[in-house]
């Protein structure tokens, strides 16, 4: 039932800009046209075509793109804020509290406005917060194949897999292996399944990062995904549970490629939408701390 409430609820959100293609999702889009075979190989542009899990599956889905992937992305987006909702009651938060963690990510300008977007980030948050669910859980083979998975849905997600190696959540053999395998996978997308596309190099710049200060709609953007999250979140790590405190190197870690981001490409809310599952327990946290404090004194 609470799956099929965030579903609903995802849908209301996402319906008006439904498939929409500008940008980077029009290369996504063409990715996908791509592999149904409806768009020559020189019509795709890097690094996009090299995220290819996503696309793929929208590729095979039956009926008309737009609708597939947009679709595809919808699943996703309702399956994400229904684990970290999961993830909220394994910490021991309340039925309530937990569903209200959950709507923090479906109600969210961010998925608003990029989730109905032929985009790979609803893919790759839902990896992240089956990740997060596995490790809260105690399943380290789960966290694996989610780190594995969401690899093949972008590359910068295979730290999830050097961070479970490297806080000791799994054993060094099987870590190396997952490790292995995602590395094997970014190597065999990028020299075999999609290959010979023209290079490209992301380099630091000031006039970059000066752009950006300049870029309103960028700044908009940034500010509407920190929105509630962030603050609560920031909030709720000194009183957070010490099984979410481990969670603090995980978030400094997945938040290194966004800033690299900023320092070489144009950066908009979806740096930080895809930070919300490593966000959103921490934001519970201090909501709950509250309405805890709040019943002792009337008590």
């Amino acid at each position: 039932m609470l799956l099929a409430g965030f579903g609903v609820l995802a849908a209301a959100v996402m319906a008006w800009r439904w498939g929409g293609t500008v940008e980077d999702s029009l290369a996504y889009y063409n990715t996908a046209l791509y592999l149904r075979g409806e768009l020559p190989f020189g019509e795709l542009r890097a690094p996009f075509p090299y995220r290819i899990l996503v696309p793929a599956i929208a590729s095979i889905i039956p009926g008309e793109l737009h609708n597939s992937f947009a679709g595809l992305n919808w699943l996703c987006t309702a399956a994400a804020a229904w684990m970290i909702s999961l993830t909220l009651v394994r910490l021991g938060i309340s039925h309530q509290r937990a569903v209200a963690g959950g709507l923090l990510l479906v109600l969210s300008v961010p998925t608003f406005w990029y989730a109905p977007y032929l985009l790979v980030d609803p893919g790759s948050i839902c990896a992240r917060a089956a990740f997060v669910l596995a490790v809260v859980s105690g399943q380290p083979w789960l966290a694996a194949a989610a780190g594995i998975a969401g690899t093949a849905v972008r590359e910068e997600n295979i730290l999830l897999l050097v961070w479970l190696l490297a806080a000791r959540r799994i054993a060094i053999g099987p870590g190396l292996a997952a490790l292995a395998a995602a590395g094997v996978w970014i190597l065999a997308v990028r020299w075999y399944l999609i290959a010979g596309l023209p290079g490209y190099l992301w380099r630091p710049s000031v006039h970059t990062v000066l752009h950006a200060l300049a870029d309103q709609r960028s700044l908009l953007s940034l500010a509407t995904g920190a929105g509630v999250v962030l603050p609560l979140a920031l909030a709720g790590m000194r009183r957070a549970d010490a099984r979410l405190r481990p969670f603090y190197g995980l978030l400094v870690l997945m938040a290194l490629p966004p800033l690299y981001a900023a320092l070489c490409v144009r950066i908009d809310g979806r740096a930080i939408w895809g930070l919300y599952p490593f966000l959103i327990p921490f934001a519970a946290s201090v909501v709950l701390v509250r309405g805890e404090n709040r019943k002792l004194a009337l008590n």
